[in-house]
């Protein structure tokens, strides 16, 4: 399967506030059809005050109103179903929005109440409690705790939070926490959603102690420092389990989860008969553009799908990272080897995700006034890192300058960037060199091969700065080149290529796939 990412504040906004929205995904059908995707995932769109944009849940059974309403969700899946394209949206089991019930009816009970035993309050360290209970970090910056006024007026526990202060994590050793969950599953697989995104779904069980880590502990990076604590916790594959008793309910439906763990066997451990379907490998987003880590991003991606028996996923980008065309090197460079890992990333068994714009090439290494970023990292780390804004920057549809047809509202709620007009939708359609003509055709390439039997490639020989290998059972043969180098073509009908050849020579920042003559 393709399946296609849409951020829903950026892709297409039908009622002018200047926000995207599910009305706005219905009118654009056509653009998914076009592409050929066999099915979306949507970034969050639950009931949400958005302190980080959908990802502090406040009512987990409800379409937040800025994206419209239980009934549009309805209509989409249907008119998705009709196309026969999937759903699947995402979940966010580890914490709750401060605006949830729960947490407020917590604050309001007071310490050892039952309330609080649903989210991880702690008392504070110190004589007076006025240290946090331990010295986690938090993933957005500054400390995992933050202190509540207790209802007596007088400064209480503290509650943990790995992401923003806005989303207190959950107790999941709490029964009523997996009875909620359940009944959220059950909501939206009713209502014909076909699968979930599981947002951290690495980090959903915590230690009993909740004990310091070690000084020396990577936390700079989601993937995982073994001795990390805050992560890949053995109670974690419970929650998984009971998960996926309620999807076996639905036959069809399925689990993504996004699981930022380095070590193959720990990784493969989520993926067991009983847990995930499928998980997120994420070697390959974030490889550079060099023939030998993208081997090794490779080979770790199939070896822990051999291990755990389930298919590969694979993607170059999503909401969280910075656009590929930027990442490998902006510019006409980035462009062209965004194109060369596209067809990379499509000769690959398993399945593909790509993220809303990456079939437009649009770079993010374009300037976002300070005081219009939005992302709570920003404030988090006191204006040292930027975010991720700049990856979630609305969809240029047509037009010459912003908002690009993505909205009837100048003030969108990202700005655009000026200068985008050759990157719009209307301008690449009928363009057959464009990028997303290049995305299109490679689709539809891809859906006429024979599925593979296996997941497993074979490398060919391996060139200084190139790398080759085939599918097997179908004679497709994808070679790249990352050298500075033109290097010669074996033998092959050429089916595509991700720029222009050099009769049978590959340029530099080129892919190809090739036919067995």
């Amino acid at each position: 399967m393709v399946l296609y990412q849409i951020y829903p504040r950026s892709f297409a906004d039908s009622d002018g506030d200047g926000v995207g929205d599910l009305q706005g995904v219905i009118d654009r059908l056509d653009h998914l059809d076009h592409l050929g995707v066999d099915g979306v995932w949507f970034s969050p769109i639950m009931r949400s005050p958005g302190a980080d944009h959908g990802y502090d849940v406040s009512d987990p059974r409800d379409v937040d109103p800025l994206f419209g309403s239980v009934d549009t969700l309805r209509e989409l899946i249907g008119r998705l179903h009709a196309a026969r394209k999937v759903l699947i949206m995402d979940l966010v089991p580890n914490h709750t929005s401060i605006e949830h019930p729960w947490f407020a009816a917590a604050v309001a009970a007071g310490p050892g109440s039952p309330e609080r035993a649903r989210y991880l309050f702690r008392d504070g360290r110190g004589e007076d409690g006025s240290e946090p209970p331990n010295n986690w970090p938090s993933v957005f910056g500054g400390p995992a705790w933050t202190r509540v006024t207790e209802p007596d007026g007088t400064p209480g526990q503290w509650y943990l939070h790995l992401f923003a202060p806005e989303q207190p994590d959950l107790d999941w050793t709490n029964p009523e926490v997996a009875d909620d969950l359940e009944r959220t599953l059950r909501f939206w697989l009713d209502l014909g959603v076909d699968g979930f995104r599981i947002d951290v779904a690495h980090g959903l069980a915590k230690p009993d102690d909740l004990a310091d880590l070690p000084d020396d502990v990577e936390i700079a990076q989601l993937v995982v420092d073994p001795r990390d604590a805050r992560w890949d916790r053995p109670g974690v594959h419970d929650i998984h389990r009971r998960i996926r008793r309620v999807l076996d309910d639905y036959p069809g439906a399925a689990t993504f989860g996004e699981v930022w763990v380095g070590p193959t066997d720990r990784f493969a451990r989520y993926l067991r008969p009983d847990e995930l379907h499928f998980a997120f490998h994420f070697a390959l987003t974030g490889a550079p553009f060099d023939a030998r880590a993208l081997r090794e991003a490779i080979d770790s991606t199939l070896e822990a799908a051999r291990v755990s028996r389930a298919a590969p996923t694979w993607a170059l980008s999503n909401h969280d990272v910075v656009r590929e065309v930027t990442r490998y090197g902006n510019g006409a460079v980035g462009t062209a080897r965004a194109r060369a890992m596209l067809l990379v990333t499509l000769a690959l068994p398993g399945i593909a995700f790509l993220y809303n714009g990456a079939e437009l090439g649009l770079p993010s290494d374009f300037a976002i006034p300070h005081h219009r970023l939005t992302d709570p990292t920003w404030e988090r780390t006191g204006h040292a890192e930027m975010g991720r804004d700049h990856c979630r920057v609305p969809i240029p549809w047509e037009g010459d300058r912003p908002p690009y047809g993505f909205s009837t509202a100048d003030d969108t709620w990202l700005p655009m960037p000026e200068g985008w007009s050759h990157l719009t939708v209307a301008a690449q359609r009928e363009d057959p060199d464009s990028v997303l003509s290049l995305y299109r055709t490679a689709i539809g390439i891809r859906q006429s091969w024979p599925t593979a039997d296996t997941e497993a490639i074979v490398w060919e020989s391996e060139l200084d700065g190139c790398q080759a290998f085939r599918r097997e059972g179908g004679g497709i043969l994808c070679m790249i080149n990352t050298s500075p180098r033109t290097v010669p073509l074996p033998d092959g009908e050429i089916l595509l290529a991700s720029g222009p050849l050099d009769g049978r020579d590959l340029p530099p920042d080129t892919a190809v796939w090739l036919q067995d003559s």
